[in-house]
Protein backbone atom coordinates (compact mmCIF):
# COMPACT_ATOMS: atom_id res chain seq x y z
CA UNK A 1 0.00 0.00 0.00
CA UNK A 2 0.85 3.27 -0.79
CA UNK A 3 2.33 5.54 2.33
CA UNK A 4 2.94 2.09 4.64
CA UNK A 5 6.30 3.19 5.87
CA UNK A 6 5.28 6.82 5.97
CA UNK A 7 2.11 5.63 8.19
CA UNK A 8 4.68 3.54 10.24
CA UNK A 9 6.81 6.26 11.46
CA UNK A 10 4.28 8.60 11.91
CA UNK A 11 2.44 5.67 14.24
CA UNK A 12 5.50 5.19 15.96
CA UNK A 13 5.78 8.88 16.35
CA UNK A 14 2.36 9.82 17.99
CA UNK A 15 2.71 6.30 19.91
CA UNK A 16 5.41 8.29 22.20
CA UNK A 17 3.61 11.34 22.53
CA UNK A 18 0.60 9.73 23.62
CA UNK A 19 3.14 7.74 26.26
CA UNK A 20 3.83 11.51 27.84
CA UNK A 21 0.40 12.76 29.40
CA UNK A 22 1.08 16.42 29.22
CA UNK A 23 3.55 17.92 26.07
CA UNK A 24 6.42 19.94 26.93
CA UNK A 25 7.52 22.74 23.96
CA UNK A 26 10.73 20.02 23.64
CA UNK A 27 8.57 17.32 22.68
CA UNK A 28 6.26 18.70 20.31
CA UNK A 29 10.29 20.15 18.52
CA UNK A 30 11.61 16.65 18.96
CA UNK A 31 8.49 15.12 17.35
CA UNK A 32 7.97 17.20 14.62
CA UNK A 33 11.58 16.99 14.05
CA UNK A 34 10.63 12.98 13.62
CA UNK A 35 7.16 13.57 11.15
CA UNK A 36 9.77 16.04 8.87
CA UNK A 37 12.65 13.13 8.44
CA UNK A 38 9.96 10.91 7.69
CA UNK A 39 7.86 12.81 5.12
CA UNK A 40 11.64 13.42 3.46
CA UNK A 41 12.02 9.77 2.94
CA UNK A 42 9.01 9.24 1.55
CA UNK A 43 9.90 11.67 -0.88
CA UNK A 44 8.09 14.51 -0.01
CA UNK A 45 9.33 18.03 -1.54
CA UNK A 46 11.59 19.46 0.51
CA UNK A 47 9.94 23.06 0.89
CA UNK A 48 6.86 21.16 0.99
CA UNK A 49 7.43 19.20 4.05
CA UNK A 50 9.78 22.48 5.78
CA UNK A 51 6.37 24.46 4.98
CA UNK A 52 4.13 21.43 6.64
CA UNK A 53 5.80 21.16 9.72
CA UNK A 54 6.17 24.74 10.48
CA UNK A 55 2.48 25.07 10.21
CA UNK A 56 1.89 22.03 12.08
CA UNK A 57 4.52 23.36 15.33
CA UNK A 58 2.92 26.14 15.21
CA UNK A 59 -0.55 25.14 16.15
CA UNK A 60 0.49 22.35 17.81
CA UNK A 61 2.17 24.81 20.44
CA UNK A 62 -1.29 26.81 20.83
CA UNK A 63 -2.42 27.57 24.06
CA UNK A 64 -5.16 24.93 23.88
CA UNK A 65 -3.15 22.24 22.38
CA UNK A 66 -0.36 22.67 25.40
CA UNK A 67 -3.61 22.65 27.93
CA UNK A 68 -5.56 20.52 26.64
CA UNK A 69 -6.41 17.12 28.74
CA UNK A 70 -5.40 14.98 25.32
CA UNK A 71 -2.15 17.09 24.12
CA UNK A 72 -1.26 13.98 22.15
CA UNK A 73 -4.74 13.52 20.28
CA UNK A 74 -5.02 17.19 19.14
CA UNK A 75 -1.42 17.10 17.66
CA UNK A 76 -2.88 14.81 15.54
CA UNK A 77 -6.16 16.01 14.96
CA UNK A 78 -3.90 19.23 13.20
CA UNK A 79 -1.45 16.58 11.73
CA UNK A 80 -4.75 15.32 9.97
CA UNK A 81 -6.18 18.39 9.15
CA UNK A 82 -2.94 19.90 7.75
CA UNK A 83 -2.53 16.65 5.27
CA UNK A 84 -5.69 16.85 4.31
CA UNK A 85 -5.08 20.79 3.17
CA UNK A 86 -1.81 19.59 1.94
CA UNK A 87 -3.63 17.29 -0.64
CA UNK A 88 -6.59 19.39 -1.61
CA UNK A 89 -9.01 19.72 0.95
CA UNK A 90 -11.85 18.42 -1.03
CA UNK A 91 -12.44 15.65 -3.85
CA UNK A 92 -12.07 17.49 -7.15
CA UNK A 93 -14.55 16.60 -10.01
CA UNK A 94 -13.74 16.67 -13.84
CA UNK A 95 -16.75 19.14 -15.09
CA UNK A 96 -18.80 17.50 -17.78
CA UNK A 97 -20.19 20.74 -19.81
CA UNK A 98 -23.83 20.32 -20.73
CA UNK A 99 -23.47 20.58 -24.35
CA UNK A 100 -21.41 17.61 -25.10
CA UNK A 101 -18.98 16.69 -26.05
CA UNK A 102 -16.66 17.14 -23.08
CA UNK A 103 -12.53 16.75 -24.20
CA UNK A 104 -10.28 15.59 -22.12
CA UNK A 105 -6.14 15.85 -22.73
CA UNK A 106 -4.15 12.85 -21.03
CA UNK A 107 -0.61 14.02 -20.70
CA UNK A 108 2.65 12.48 -19.33
CA UNK A 109 5.95 10.64 -19.32
CA UNK A 110 6.34 7.88 -21.07
CA UNK A 111 5.97 4.77 -18.65
CA UNK A 112 3.43 6.96 -16.46
CA UNK A 113 0.61 4.52 -17.71
CA UNK A 114 -1.42 7.52 -19.45
CA UNK A 115 -3.18 4.51 -22.29
CA UNK A 116 -4.30 2.06 -19.43
CA UNK A 117 -5.72 5.69 -16.92
CA UNK A 118 -7.59 6.87 -20.37
CA UNK A 119 -8.83 3.15 -20.67
CA UNK A 120 -10.15 3.42 -16.96
CA UNK A 121 -11.51 6.79 -17.30
CA UNK A 122 -13.49 5.62 -19.81
CA UNK A 123 -15.36 2.86 -17.74
CA UNK A 124 -15.26 5.38 -14.99
CA UNK A 125 -17.66 7.46 -17.26
CA UNK A 126 -19.57 4.55 -18.74
CA UNK A 127 -20.73 3.43 -15.23
CA UNK A 128 -22.27 6.89 -14.83
CA UNK A 129 -24.09 6.65 -17.99
CA UNK A 130 -21.93 8.52 -20.12
CA UNK A 131 -20.30 7.55 -23.81
CA UNK A 132 -16.95 8.50 -23.91
CA UNK A 133 -14.96 7.84 -27.16
CA UNK A 134 -11.03 7.20 -26.24
CA UNK A 135 -8.15 8.91 -29.48
CA UNK A 136 -5.30 7.53 -30.67
CA UNK A 137 -2.92 10.40 -30.49
CA UNK A 138 0.48 8.34 -29.57
CA UNK A 139 1.57 8.30 -33.13
CA UNK A 140 5.51 7.11 -32.18
CA UNK A 141 5.52 4.61 -29.48
CA UNK A 142 5.30 1.13 -31.02
CA UNK A 143 1.94 -0.57 -30.51
CA UNK A 144 0.41 2.44 -28.69
CA UNK A 145 -2.71 2.58 -30.97
CA UNK A 146 -3.14 -1.33 -30.78
CA UNK A 147 -2.57 -0.82 -26.39
CA UNK A 148 -4.82 1.81 -26.46
CA UNK A 149 -7.72 -0.92 -28.74
CA UNK A 150 -6.75 -3.23 -26.62
CA UNK A 151 -7.98 -1.96 -23.63
CA UNK A 152 -10.79 0.48 -24.67
CA UNK A 153 -12.31 -3.24 -26.24
CA UNK A 154 -11.93 -3.80 -22.27
CA UNK A 155 -13.77 -1.11 -20.67
CA UNK A 156 -16.82 -1.40 -23.87
CA UNK A 157 -15.40 2.75 -24.89
CA UNK A 158 -14.73 3.13 -28.99
CA UNK A 159 -11.44 4.07 -30.35
CA UNK A 160 -10.93 6.83 -32.99
CA UNK A 161 -7.50 6.21 -34.82
CA UNK A 162 -6.25 7.77 -38.18
CA UNK A 163 -2.41 5.77 -37.91
CA UNK A 164 0.56 8.30 -38.10
CA UNK A 165 -1.71 11.36 -39.34
CA UNK A 166 -0.50 14.55 -37.12
CA UNK A 167 -1.84 14.47 -33.29
CA UNK A 168 -3.92 17.49 -33.82
CA UNK A 169 -5.46 16.61 -36.96
CA UNK A 170 -6.42 13.28 -35.31
CA UNK A 171 -7.72 15.26 -32.20
CA UNK A 172 -9.98 17.84 -34.34
CA UNK A 173 -11.68 14.84 -36.62
CA UNK A 174 -12.19 12.86 -33.46
CA UNK A 175 -14.94 15.85 -31.99
CA UNK A 176 -16.25 16.15 -35.60
CA UNK A 177 -16.86 12.12 -35.20
CA UNK A 178 -17.79 12.17 -31.58
CA UNK A 179 -20.54 14.87 -32.17
CA UNK A 180 -21.83 13.04 -35.33
CA UNK A 181 -22.39 9.27 -33.29
CA UNK A 182 -23.36 10.53 -29.61
CA UNK A 183 -20.20 10.30 -27.51
CA UNK A 184 -20.48 12.84 -25.16
CA UNK A 185 -16.87 12.91 -23.63
CA UNK A 186 -13.74 12.33 -25.81
CA UNK A 187 -10.61 11.25 -24.54
CA UNK A 188 -7.49 12.05 -26.08
CA UNK A 189 -4.73 10.05 -25.23
CA UNK A 190 -1.35 11.99 -26.19
CA UNK A 191 1.88 10.99 -26.45
CA UNK A 192 4.93 10.54 -24.16
CA UNK A 193 8.48 10.49 -24.21
CA UNK A 194 11.17 9.17 -21.55
CA UNK A 195 11.67 12.67 -20.50
CA UNK A 196 9.98 15.94 -20.78
CA UNK A 197 11.60 17.99 -24.21
CA UNK A 198 10.32 21.18 -25.93
CA UNK A 199 8.92 19.13 -29.02
CA UNK A 200 6.42 16.93 -26.61
CA UNK A 201 5.35 20.41 -24.86
CA UNK A 202 5.05 21.85 -28.63
CA UNK A 203 2.99 19.23 -29.96
CA UNK A 204 0.15 19.22 -26.65
CA UNK A 205 0.11 22.78 -27.29
CA UNK A 206 -0.66 22.65 -31.11
CA UNK A 207 -3.15 19.92 -29.87
CA UNK A 208 -4.94 22.16 -27.05
CA UNK A 209 -4.82 24.81 -30.13
CA UNK A 210 -6.91 22.44 -32.65
CA UNK A 211 -9.58 21.80 -30.43
CA UNK A 212 -11.19 23.22 -27.57
CA UNK A 213 -9.74 20.75 -24.21
CA UNK A 214 -12.06 21.03 -21.44
CA UNK A 215 -9.60 19.36 -18.98
CA UNK A 216 -5.55 18.64 -19.31
CA UNK A 217 -5.18 15.80 -16.94
CA UNK A 218 -1.28 15.01 -15.94
CA UNK A 219 -0.73 11.40 -15.50
CA UNK A 220 2.26 10.93 -12.47
CA UNK A 221 4.08 7.80 -11.51
CA UNK A 222 3.34 7.87 -7.61
CA UNK A 223 6.92 5.68 -7.71
CA UNK A 224 8.65 8.35 -9.70
CA UNK A 225 9.40 9.85 -6.31
CA UNK A 226 10.92 13.52 -6.34
CA UNK A 227 11.16 13.77 -10.07
CA UNK A 228 7.15 13.45 -10.04
CA UNK A 229 7.25 17.25 -8.75
CA UNK A 230 9.85 18.25 -11.35
CA UNK A 231 7.80 16.84 -13.58
CA UNK A 232 4.61 18.26 -12.91
CA UNK A 233 5.60 21.45 -12.44
CA UNK A 234 7.36 21.52 -15.81
CA UNK A 235 3.94 20.34 -17.73
CA UNK A 236 1.77 23.24 -16.04
CA UNK A 237 4.22 25.77 -16.96
CA UNK A 238 3.82 24.56 -20.69
CA UNK A 239 0.24 23.26 -21.20
CA UNK A 240 -1.78 24.55 -17.81
CA UNK A 241 -2.73 21.53 -16.06
CA UNK A 242 -6.16 21.02 -14.67
CA UNK A 243 -6.10 17.94 -12.60
CA UNK A 244 -3.75 14.88 -11.52
CA UNK A 245 -4.35 11.34 -11.80
CA UNK A 246 -1.46 9.79 -9.15
CA UNK A 247 -1.25 6.06 -10.72
CA UNK A 248 0.60 2.69 -8.65
CA UNK A 249 -0.98 3.88 -5.70
CA UNK A 250 -1.72 0.10 -4.71
CA UNK A 251 2.39 -0.76 -4.75
CA UNK A 252 5.21 -0.23 -2.66
CA UNK A 253 5.69 3.18 -2.69
CA UNK A 254 6.27 6.39 -0.85
CA UNK A 255 3.62 8.10 -2.12
CA UNK A 256 5.64 11.83 -1.70
CA UNK A 257 4.37 12.55 -5.36
CA UNK A 258 0.67 12.81 -4.03
CA UNK A 259 1.64 15.04 -1.32
CA UNK A 260 3.65 17.09 -3.19
CA UNK A 261 2.28 17.11 -6.53
CA UNK A 262 -0.95 19.72 -5.86
CA UNK A 263 1.59 21.98 -3.57
CA UNK A 264 4.18 22.86 -6.24
CA UNK A 265 1.03 22.92 -8.95
CA UNK A 266 -1.79 24.67 -7.42
CA UNK A 267 -4.00 21.85 -9.44
CA UNK A 268 -5.86 19.12 -7.68
CA UNK A 269 -5.21 15.19 -7.45
CA UNK A 270 -8.78 14.16 -8.96
CA UNK A 271 -8.35 10.38 -9.35
CA UNK A 272 -5.84 7.47 -8.23
CA UNK A 273 -4.75 4.72 -9.71
CA UNK A 274 -5.29 1.69 -7.29
CA UNK A 275 -4.45 -1.98 -8.86
CA UNK A 276 -3.82 -3.11 -12.30
CA UNK A 277 -7.52 -3.98 -13.45
CA UNK A 278 -10.10 -1.08 -15.12
CA UNK A 279 -12.23 -0.90 -12.35
CA UNK A 280 -8.98 0.33 -10.09
CA UNK A 281 -9.41 3.75 -10.55
CA UNK A 282 -11.06 6.02 -7.35
CA UNK A 283 -11.73 9.60 -7.34
CA UNK A 284 -9.15 10.84 -5.29
CA UNK A 285 -10.33 12.16 -1.26
CA UNK A 286 -7.73 14.20 0.59
CA UNK A 287 -9.57 14.11 4.10
CA UNK A 288 -9.97 10.02 3.57
CA UNK A 289 -6.19 9.58 2.22
CA UNK A 290 -4.98 11.19 5.66
CA UNK A 291 -6.69 9.40 7.72
CA UNK A 292 -5.21 5.98 5.59
CA UNK A 293 -1.74 7.50 6.28
CA UNK A 294 -2.87 8.17 9.70
CA UNK A 295 -4.23 4.79 10.18
CA UNK A 296 -7.21 5.67 10.61
CA UNK A 297 -8.80 3.28 8.00
CA UNK A 298 -10.56 4.65 5.20
CA UNK A 299 -14.25 3.06 6.11
CA UNK A 300 -16.33 5.59 3.80
CA UNK A 301 -14.25 4.32 0.32
CA UNK A 302 -14.87 0.94 1.80
CA UNK A 303 -18.08 1.64 1.71
CA UNK A 304 -18.36 2.93 -1.50
CA UNK A 305 -16.57 -0.02 -2.77
CA UNK A 306 -18.90 -2.94 -1.12
CA UNK A 307 -22.35 -0.45 -3.16
CA UNK A 308 -19.90 -0.66 -6.32
CA UNK A 309 -19.08 -4.53 -6.39
CA UNK A 310 -22.45 -6.08 -4.76
CA UNK A 311 -25.74 -7.08 -6.01
CA UNK A 312 -28.20 -4.98 -3.93
CA UNK A 313 -30.72 -7.63 -4.39
CA UNK A 314 -28.75 -10.07 -3.55
CA UNK A 315 -26.51 -8.36 -0.75
CA UNK A 316 -30.22 -8.03 0.75
CA UNK A 317 -31.58 -11.68 0.46
CA UNK A 318 -28.58 -12.74 2.16
CA UNK A 319 -28.84 -10.69 4.92
CA UNK A 320 -32.36 -11.89 4.92
CA UNK A 321 -31.79 -15.37 5.11
CA UNK A 322 -29.23 -15.04 7.91
CA UNK A 323 -31.45 -13.93 9.66
CA UNK A 324 -34.15 -16.22 9.33
CA UNK A 325 -31.48 -19.06 9.90
CA UNK A 326 -31.12 -20.22 6.52
CA UNK A 327 -27.41 -19.36 5.82
CA UNK A 328 -25.92 -21.75 4.44
CA UNK A 329 -22.74 -22.92 2.28
CA UNK A 330 -23.73 -21.27 -0.80
CA UNK A 331 -24.47 -17.92 1.14
CA UNK A 332 -20.95 -18.55 2.47
CA UNK A 333 -19.58 -19.20 -1.06
CA UNK A 334 -21.14 -15.97 -2.47
CA UNK A 335 -19.47 -14.06 0.48
CA UNK A 336 -15.97 -15.12 -0.64
CA UNK A 337 -17.00 -13.88 -4.03
CA UNK A 338 -17.78 -10.66 -2.95
CA UNK A 339 -14.32 -10.00 -0.75
CA UNK A 340 -12.65 -11.15 -4.00
CA UNK A 341 -14.11 -8.11 -6.13
CA UNK A 342 -13.51 -6.28 -2.53
CA UNK A 343 -9.83 -6.88 -3.51
CA UNK A 344 -9.62 -9.74 -1.39
CA UNK A 345 -8.84 -9.40 2.67
CA UNK A 346 -5.70 -7.58 2.37
CA UNK A 347 -6.98 -5.29 0.59
CA UNK A 348 -10.06 -5.16 2.97
CA UNK A 349 -7.74 -4.48 5.75
CA UNK A 350 -6.20 -1.47 4.35
CA UNK A 351 -9.25 0.47 4.58
CA UNK A 352 -10.18 -0.41 8.27
CA UNK A 353 -9.33 1.31 11.24
CA UNK A 354 -5.94 -0.22 12.77
CA UNK A 355 -5.95 -2.29 9.72
CA UNK A 356 -2.33 -0.46 8.61
CA UNK A 357 -0.34 -2.17 11.54
CA UNK A 358 -0.99 -5.18 10.39
CA UNK A 359 1.26 -6.59 7.68
CA UNK A 360 -0.42 -7.65 4.27
CA UNK A 361 2.26 -10.55 3.82
CA UNK A 362 0.83 -12.03 7.27
CA UNK A 363 -2.57 -12.69 5.77
CA UNK A 364 -3.05 -15.94 3.48
CA UNK A 365 -5.31 -15.38 0.86
CA UNK A 366 -4.74 -18.76 0.20
CA UNK A 367 -6.93 -19.87 3.22
CA UNK A 368 -10.19 -18.65 1.02
CA UNK A 369 -8.79 -20.19 -2.04
CA UNK A 370 -9.56 -23.36 0.06
CA UNK A 371 -12.51 -22.95 1.76
CA UNK A 372 -14.16 -22.46 -1.88
CA UNK A 373 -12.43 -25.49 -3.22
CA UNK A 374 -13.89 -27.52 -0.29
CA UNK A 375 -17.38 -25.78 -0.59
CA UNK A 376 -17.48 -26.60 -4.29
CA UNK A 377 -16.13 -30.20 -3.80
CA UNK A 378 -19.65 -30.57 -1.70
CA UNK A 379 -22.94 -31.91 -3.21
CA UNK A 380 -25.67 -29.31 -3.33
CA UNK A 381 -27.68 -31.51 -0.39
CA UNK A 382 -24.61 -30.98 1.45
CA UNK A 383 -24.04 -27.36 1.10
CA UNK A 384 -27.88 -26.60 1.71
CA UNK A 385 -27.87 -28.33 4.70
CA UNK A 386 -24.24 -29.14 6.25
CA UNK A 387 -25.91 -31.28 9.24
CA UNK A 388 -25.57 -34.25 7.17
CA UNK A 389 -21.96 -34.17 6.31
CA UNK A 390 -20.57 -37.28 8.37
CA UNK A 391 -17.30 -38.73 8.36
CA UNK A 392 -17.48 -40.64 5.17
CA UNK A 393 -18.50 -37.48 3.08
CA UNK A 394 -15.81 -35.63 4.97
CA UNK A 395 -12.75 -37.93 3.46
CA UNK A 396 -14.97 -37.73 0.04
CA UNK A 397 -14.86 -33.84 -0.10
CA UNK A 398 -10.92 -33.60 1.12
CA UNK A 399 -9.98 -35.76 -2.09
CA UNK A 400 -11.97 -33.81 -4.42
CA UNK A 401 -10.92 -30.53 -3.02
CA UNK A 402 -7.28 -31.55 -2.43
CA UNK A 403 -7.05 -30.73 1.10
CA UNK A 404 -7.19 -32.80 4.50
CA UNK A 405 -10.02 -33.82 6.60
CA UNK A 406 -8.85 -31.31 9.47
CA UNK A 407 -9.45 -28.34 6.94
CA UNK A 408 -12.94 -29.53 6.18
CA UNK A 409 -13.51 -30.06 9.73
CA UNK A 410 -12.39 -26.26 10.35
CA UNK A 411 -14.39 -24.89 7.79
CA UNK A 412 -17.51 -26.87 9.43
CA UNK A 413 -16.43 -25.40 12.92
CA UNK A 414 -16.51 -21.96 11.53
CA UNK A 415 -19.93 -22.22 9.87
CA UNK A 416 -21.45 -23.30 13.34
CA UNK A 417 -19.60 -20.52 14.86
CA UNK A 418 -21.17 -18.38 12.06
CA UNK A 419 -24.91 -19.80 12.71
CA UNK A 420 -25.13 -19.68 16.58
CA UNK A 421 -23.71 -15.76 16.29
CA UNK A 422 -27.14 -15.21 13.87
CA UNK A 423 -29.10 -17.20 16.06
CA UNK A 424 -28.38 -15.52 19.24
CA UNK A 425 -28.77 -12.32 17.19
CA UNK A 426 -31.91 -12.76 15.87
CA UNK A 427 -33.18 -13.44 20.00
CA UNK A 428 -31.91 -9.94 20.29
CA UNK A 429 -32.18 -7.99 17.13
CA UNK A 430 -31.20 -4.69 18.91
CA UNK A 431 -27.80 -5.43 18.30
CA UNK A 432 -28.08 -5.24 14.83
CA UNK A 433 -29.21 -1.67 15.26
CA UNK A 434 -30.45 -0.18 11.69
CA UNK A 435 -30.36 -3.27 9.85
CA UNK A 436 -32.20 -5.32 12.49
CA UNK A 437 -35.05 -2.56 11.25
CA UNK A 438 -34.20 -2.66 8.00
CA UNK A 439 -35.18 -6.34 7.66
CA UNK A 440 -38.42 -5.79 9.15
CA UNK A 441 -37.25 -7.52 12.67
CA UNK A 442 -38.76 -5.82 15.70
Amino acid sequence: MAFESLSDKLGQVFKKLRGKGKLSESDIKAAMREVRMALLEADVNYKVAKDFIATVTEKAMGHEVMESLTPAQQVIKIVSEELTALMGSDAARIHIKSKPPTILMMCGLQGSGKTTHSAKLAKYFIKQGHHPLLVACDIYRPAAIDQLKVVGEKAGAPVFEMGQEKPEIIAKKAVAYAKDHGNDIVILDTAGRLHIDTELMAELQRVKEAVEVDEVLLVIDSMAGQDAVNVAKTFNEAVEVDGIILTKLDGDTRGGAALSARQVTGKPIKFAGVGEKLDDLEVFHPDRMASRILGMGDVMSLIEKAQQTQDAKKAEETARRMMENKFDMNDMLDQFAQMKKMGGAAGLLSMLPGGSQINPDDIDEKIFVRMEAIIQSMTPAERAKPAIINPKRKRRIAAGSGTRVEDVNKLLKQYEQMSKMLKQIKKNPRRLGGLGRLLGMR
